[in-house]
């Protein structure tokens, strides 16, 4: 396969080399937000334990973005822009099913390990803001998308039809949505041999038997 998106956010764009107070940008300030809105769950962070984390006042997060929730738009666009970036890629539409399946799961699991912490507060959100009613369902079409390349695979006959696809993609989403709980990245598995292994693993079991 050609080479997995990269770890280069669309999220902060421009704005994410916006200057704040001296020692922060934009960008390091999400990163820290994204680590506390992880450990304490986002309603539960108010923005003195933001402030209390990066050493700075209130006050000061305001020059880096207007409020918490601009905090979590911009980090659940970085988990979701690279998942759909996949997607878009000509090689999630073009060849055979089993080959694009192949290449989304790949670029899936490069997305997650390159974006974990944002890919965990993604998939760990609850729906109960607007913002978060967004993602989740810009995650939800995500997963249809995916869905139909496992029903396209079956149809073509690469895949295994004795199971039932709901079965399969359930399981493929439930594999590749737990590395976020246990897979650390810069340990002994590369996020490249962590995909070799999960696309063994996935399409071994499923391949369609002569």
């Amino acid at each position: 396969m050609g080479a997995m998106p990269t770890s280069t956010s669309s999220a902060a764009g421009a704005a994410g080399t916006r200057r704040g107070r001296p020692g922060y940008d934009q960008q390091s300030v999400l990163n820290i937000a994204v680590d506390v809105f992880n450990r304490h769950g986002y309603e539960a962070t108010s923005m003195g334990i933001l402030a209390e984390n990066l050493g700075i006042t209130k006050s000061a997060i305001y020059h880096h973005v207007p409020s918490k929730g601009d905090l979590l738009r911009l980090a659940l666009e970085e988990a979701l822009g690279g998942l759909e970036g996949v997607l878009d890629d000509p090689r999630a539409s073009d060849g055979p099913a089993e080959q694009r399946l192949e290449f989304v799961l790949r670029g899936t699991i490069a997305v997650l390990a390159e974006r974990l912490p944002y890919v965990t507060l993604l998939l760990r959100l609850r729906g109960n803001t607007e913002i978060e009613r967004d993602a989740l369902e810009r995650r939800r079409a995500f997963d249809r998308r995916v869905a139909a390349l496992v029903d396209a695979a079956r149809t073509e006959g690469s895949l295994r039809s004795d199971i039932d696809p709901r079965t399969t993609t359930r399981l493929l989403f439930g594999t590749i949505n737990s590395i976020v709980e246990w897979y650390k990245p810069g340990g002994p598995i590369s996020p490249e041999k962590l995909a070799d292994d999960v696309i063994t693993m996935v399409f071994d079991g499923l391949h369609a038997r002569s």
